[in-house]
């Protein structure tokens, strides 16, 4: 069940670290994978897609110690896309917490 949980929600991790400073691949994996079970192979085709829904570009950046990396930024659509599912998440979070009988956070109105 975590699975299914983390694959539906890998798109809005992956764009919401890119909110933060563009990124390349390997890092993205480092900084998801203090919170969560990630993997390099899991990240490539979701980079892939994000770039072909014009959500992330990218750019390559010299490197001292080997090949260039590439660089993934957020586009303005991205960040569109972004405050969307933060928005979603956030009712998604509190549809299910009512099911459970969790509290709604101080100030959240239904």
């Amino acid at each position: 069940m975590k699975t299914q949980l983390r694959k539906g929600t890998l798109e809005m991790c992956v764009l919401a670290v890119l909110a933060r400073h563009d990124s390349y691949v390997y890092e993205i994996v480092s900084t998801l994978a203090q919170s969560m079970d990630i993997s390099e192979g899991t990240i490539y085709p979701l980079m892939r897609r994000l770039q072909a829904d014009d959500w992330v570009s990218t750019y390559l950046v010299e490197s001292a110690s080997g090949p260039a990396r590439k660089y993934y930024r957020l586009t303005p659509a991205g960040g569109e896309a972004l405050a969307a599912m933060r928005r979603e998440w956030g009712s998604f979070v509190a549809e299910i917490n009512a099911v459970l009988g969790q509290p709604r956070p101080e100030g959240d109105t239904p």
